[in-house]
């Protein structure tokens, strides 16, 4: 049963243009990316995690307050394999972040969602635009590829085959649960999940003043806020074009590394920018010059 607590912050959210949750998405859980790598020094990858998603739980609950009374083992099933998927998609992620730069490291990872925009495409036309992102993924990668460390290119592109599963059950923890009740308990269990890593890593550190408030910053804008916009998005449109809009997210990783930290970016990058901002204003379009219901 949906309850009036629960219908209140979806109401906002339901005014939103899809095109601009997704974005919005992007560009605050690649800032918070940024902001999360200034940690590492300190607390370490698994610790940032750690923190991010404990602080983005609880912004969640407080916001959402999600029921256990009524739900199925299925559903609340959803809800522990997604959280589990959370939890492994940040922790490889942060790794390889440690290790290469932003802006490679999503174009790496970018596999996860472009490989379910292919699997998903049934026009022709869609796989254009995923060819046009691919070559932009190529250019951004290109650029700064000597001397990459081979472990961080395995865990970027582990990290993207979690995000392919995390796009997939997004789209159906959005339609068993109302709001952002389902992500909510999802985002405990990956908390749950990133414990033993991040105090293994981050000891008492994680416990500094410096740690706690940083980690507060990140779980808002890499966890609370992203989630919830893209949980919404999914609810309206096909995980296909969902998966080529997100093709933003090396651009917005490049911006967030030069503005945060100081990554510049060279000519190849801004090609490769300019061709996964095309690709996407394109998958977002169809038929004779109409836009799509996104």
């Amino acid at each position: 049963m949906v309850t009036s607590r629960e219908k209140a912050p979806a109401a906002l959210l339901d005014r939103a243009p899809s095109p601009a949750l997704v974005v919005g998405a992007i560009a605050s859980v690649q800032f918070g990316a940024a902001i999360a790598a200034t940690l590492f020094d300190r607390i370490g990858p698994s610790g940032t995690v750690l923190l991010r998603l404990a602080f983005g739980s609880a912004m969640l609950l407080a916001v959402w307050r999600p029921r256990l009374a009524g739900r199925t083992r299925r559903e609340l099933a959803l809800a522990g394999v997604f959280g589990l998927v959370l939890g492994a998609m940040n922790l490889t992620f942060y790794a390889a972040l440690s290790r290469v730069p932003l802006g490679i490291a999503v174009s790496l990872e970018f596999v996860g969602p472009l490989t379910v925009a292919l699997l998903g495409s049934r026009r022709a036309l869609d796989l254009l635009w995923v060819g046009l992102a691919a070559l932009g993924i190529l250019a951004l990668t290109q650029g700064d590829a000597h001397g990459l460390n081979g472990l961080g290119v395995a865990l970027a592109l582990l990290a993207g085959a979690f995000w392919g599963a995390y796009i997939l059950l997004n789209a159906r923890l959005g339609q068993v649960f109302p709001g952002g009740t389902g992500l909510a308990l999802a985002m405990c269990v990956g908390t749950v999940v990133a414990v033993p890593f991040g105090v293994v890593e981050g000891g008492s550190h994680l416990l500094g003043g410096e740690s706690l408030l940083a980690g507060a910053a990140v779980g808002l804008l890499s966890s609370a806020i992203p989630y919830s916009l893209e949980v919404e998005a999914l609810r309206r449109i096909a995980t296909s074009v969902f998966g080529v809009l997100m093709s933003l997210e090396p651009a917005f990783g490049a911006l967030a590394g030069l503005t945060v930290l100081g990554q510049h970016l060279g000519a190849r990058v801004l090609v490769g920018i300019a061709l996964v901002i095309a690709a996407s204003v394109g998958a977002s379009r169809r038929g004779r010059g109409g836009a799509v219901a996104l």
